[in-house]
């Protein structure tokens, strides 16, 4: 059994959460003992798992049919999650609902994230067998390293008694950007640090306002990748992640397995699995953040770091990696 991993445009997507689900999904494979390509010109895998809704897409699906391969369509993308997101979003968004429930009829099998993720494509009315595994997450890189807190610490010149909120993720108003930025007006003896970066030209004027403007205690420093950003997981006093809407969040399982205390805006794609004061600590609205946030970093809020390691655990690369088995050999069936 042979798959091929198909990712279109993947330097474009490499800083995104696909970007990252593509090198889960080849340490799953790996450690389950799957063979695979990342070749679409290698015609000797059996199941097409394509994971983009490209302009690629038709031509490589109805060419592993024609070669009678199997076909397994990764669903990262909802229209649910397409909205609030560049410029004219909104206005487009029925129309990429159309094409995402096109090529995902084409399969012979969903994969999707979360259960959550899962009924909004049976929503849709697909009728194919839906899968929900998670992305997964390489749970070796979050562990506790001094080195990589001191790299964090010192990039970003804090002080032994900084408060640092950390939150990770592209300039979308979907993201909760802007709460963010009015809950760091609100709690100003805190630092607020959003790891991440959207070209400005592709995004609404509010956000690209807010990041062009924004108070003192908030830093924007871009797109930041290895021990500076794993460390500030480690190290940060709270993960907030104030997002609208998602299909997982690969940065929630990243700042679980970081051991880290997580605030999540109250959403279906965290539940079931993610239930507040236990792995979690969740809220609705901007008040209720600067309450738990303050509950968190003060220590007045019970910890969850542990329940929310294991939470990560369980969505371990290894776990994935025999769910993805169990997936390819049912539909070569």
């Amino acid at each position: 059994m042979k798959v091929l991993l198909y990712f279109e445009s993947e330097k474009v997507l490499q800083n995104s959460g696909i970007g990252r689900a593509l090198k889960h999904q080849i340490a799953a494979c790996t450690s389950a003992g799957i063979e695979y390509t990342t070749d679409p010109w290698d015609d000797s895998f059996d199941i097409l798992h394509i994971n983009t809704v490209g302009f690629n897409s038709e031509a490589i699906i109805k060419k592993a049919r024609s070669e009678g391969k199997a076909v397994i369509y990764h669903a990262h993308s909802t229209e649910e999650d397409f909205r609030n997101s560049f410029i004219l979003s909104n206005q487009i968004a029925p129309i990429f609902k159309k094409r995402l429930i096109s090529l995902y009829t084409t399969a012979d099998a969903i994969i999707t994230p979360t259960p959550y993720s899962k009924s909004l494509l049976e929503g849709y009315g697909i009728t194919l067998p839906i899968y929900a595994v998670s992305n997964g997450i390489d749970l070796d890189r979050y562990d506790y390293n001094e080195e990589k807190i001191k790299a964090f610490r010192k990039y970003f010149s804090l002080k032994e008694d900084d408060k640092v909120i950390l939150s990770v993720g592209l300039y979308f108003e979907r993201k909760g950007i802007l709460d963010f930025i009015e809950i760091a007006k609100k709690l100003p003896d805190y630092k607020f640090i959003w790891f991440g970066y959207t070209n400005p030209v592709m995004i609404p004027k509010q956000v690209r306002d807010v990041v062009d403007d924004y108070p003192n205690n908030v830093i924007f420093p871009g797109y930041v990748k290895g021990p500076i950003i794993e460390g500030a997981y480690i190290d940060a006093n709270c993960f907030f992640f104030p997002s609208y809407e998602e299909t997982e969040g690969i940065v929630v399982l990243e700042a679980l397995a970081a051991k880290q205390e997580v605030l999540l805006r109250d959403i279906g794609a965290f539940d079931p699995w993610l239930q507040d004061g236990i792995n979690c600590y969740k809220a609705s609205t901007n008040e209720e953040f600067i309450r738990k946030i303050v509950g968190i970093v003060e220590g007045t809020l019970p910890k969850t770091s542990v329940e929310g390691r294991k939470t990560a655990e369980e969505r371990s690369i290894t776990s994935v990696g025999q769910q993805l088995k169990k997936i390819y050999e049912s539909v070569l069936k």
